[in-house]
């Protein structure tokens, strides 16, 4: 349950729908304070049923302007005031219209001028918004300021019509444009009728050189953005018409610019436009860093395993050409060992992001080793449990530590055709545990890790204790041979 559902609970008629109706609202209303340079609080009737008269009002939420000095030093949410408190808010919600024209009152020492504005949605009013400014700042205001409340009483009219927040808009406002980094006004034609001093800064950037107004704002872009065919130029032209909701981005060598077109509309007709600039030059410059970096990182990894691979490949020839069993399968093993350390630079070099999806890992090291021992075909071998996605300075050891466990298994515990060999894998919060277990002869009544003279098994226990920071434990039973891994993520 989140806070606004708490603040209502068992006290308010209010429908699901009319509760996400208010959650979308206060999710983009950040242009409105913004364009009001006002504070804005929300209330919501409080009522026992939907046939009786509210007994006050609960504030939901409140937001403060970034383009003006709040006038509430401390957040109003959760505040209560009872019916005729505050006439202001009692007149929006049964007129179901816009309350302005107020006296300003002296709140601490600052004149609030406040308005009310009614939410209605599907023909009821849900909601009040009451927006406090400081009455010294209306005295003379700026074009810019004038600009900014007459587009904010334009989506005011529209709360109260239930045209704004816009319907699925999330995907649009997505990250959300902010009033102050640049703002466009058009009319009905997608002519410039206002630019902001940061809009036209941005274009400036871009290469435009003459003042914004009076031209329309699609050929604008069209002009300074870097693509020249029709078809680029159609599709700017027409998403920054003005005639819906959207967003588009433009580029050249100069800038990068994010526009986010808004329509206002008044009794269902559109009467113009805003369009919220916002100049993400320096964003995409580091998302294409970024790109870049990553696409180098991952193309190091390829090479590195095709070296490997290369070395494999040689150390093989090599061992084929030596006739001393012992040195012919020391090589072999050398080979193995590669090919284990390979097997996690090919999943790096063929993943999106910096982790290793070692399940996969696991499932190729089972497929090399069949390559690698003939006597694997007549194992029955098999993996349960996931470890998902580890850090690559985990999954390079631990691939060579499962690869020694299976072929140590191979070698000293699985004698008999239709033996089998089980690797289960369980992941924690914070630690990782992997088992292979066999069930083949078994340890010797005198085994010690430590001591094994076993080359694989102290490649084992060196990187467990070095590499994972981890313990190693093997132990016998009538059942078999378990190896158990343990080791912090």
């Amino acid at each position: 349950m989140n806070r606004i559902e708490t603040l209502l609970k068992g006290r308010s008629t209010l429908t699901a729908s009319q509760i996400y109706r208010l959650q979308e609202l206060i999710a983009d209303w950040q242009i409105l304070t913004d364009l009001s340079f006002a504070d804005l609080v929300l209330w919501v009737p409080l009522r026992t049923d939907a046939t009786s008269w509210p007994t006050g009002y609960v504030a939901i939420a409140h937001i403060r302007p970034t383009t003006s000095a709040t006038v509430f030093a401390n957040d109003l949410i959760g505040s209560e005031v009872t019916w005729g408190e505050r006439p202001r808010l009692d007149e929006a919600l049964s007129s179901a219209d816009i309350v302005r024209d107020s006296e300003p009152e002296l709140i601490g020492d600052l004149l609030i001028k406040e308005e009310t504005i009614p939410v209605i949605y599907e023909g009821q009013v849900i909601a009040v918004i009451s927006r406090h400014r400081n009455a010294e700042l209306m005295r003379s205001p700026s074009r810019l300021e004038l600009n900014y409340r007459e587009i904010a009483n334009n989506l005011y009219r529209m709360v109260v019509e239930g045209t704004y927040p816009y319907q699925d808009a999330s995907s649009i406002f997505d990250p959300s444009a902010r009033v102050g980094d640049g703002l466009i006004r058009l009319d009905l034609n997608g002519v410039i009728t206002y630019a902001s001093p940061n809009a036209r800064s941005a274009f400036n950037r871009m290469g435009w050189g003459n003042d914004l107004e009076s031209f329309n704002l699609g050929e604008v872009a069209s002009q300074v953005s870097m693509q020249r065919n029709e078809s680029h130029h159609e599709g700017i032209s027409s998403s920054l018409s003005g005639k819906s909701l959207r967003r588009a981005e433009i580029e050249n060598q100069g800038a990068t610019i994010d526009l986010m077109v808004m329509p206002l509309l008044q009794g269902g007709d559109r009467i113009g436009a805003i369009v919220l600039l916002h100049n993400v030059t320096e964003l995409r410059r580091r998302e294409r860093e970024l790109v870049t970096k990553d696409a180098t990182i991952r193309e190091v990894h390829h090479r590195v395993k095709n070296n490997l691979q290369t070395v494999s490949a040689l150390l093989r020839l090599q061992a084929r050409r030596i006739e001393e069993p012992q040195a012919s399968a020391a090589l072999e093993e050398a080979v193995r060992r590669i090919a284990s350390i390979a097997l996690v630079h090919e999943t790096l070099s063929n993943s999106a992001d910096a982790k290793v999806a070692f399940d996969q890992v696991l499932d190729n090291l089972v497929i090399h080793a069949a390559d690698l021992s003939p006597r694997m075909s007549e194992i029955n071998i098999r993996r349960s449990g996931s470890l998902a996605e580890i850090d690559p300075h985990i999954a390079t050891p631990l691939a060579l530590i499962v690869t020694e466990l299976i072929h140590n298994a191979l070698e000293h515990g699985l004698a008999e055709r239709g033996s089998n060999l089980v690797i289960h894998c369980e992941r924690f919060e914070s630690k990782a545990k992997v088992t292979v277990n066999d069930d083949g002869a078994g340890l010797p009544a005198d085994f010690d890790l430590v001591n094994s003279s076993n080359l694989g098994l102290q490649i084992v226990r060196t990187l467990t204790e070095n590499e994972l920071r981890g313990q190693i434990k093997l132990t016998s039973g009538e059942s078999g041979t378990q190896a158990t891994l343990e080791f912090p993520l």
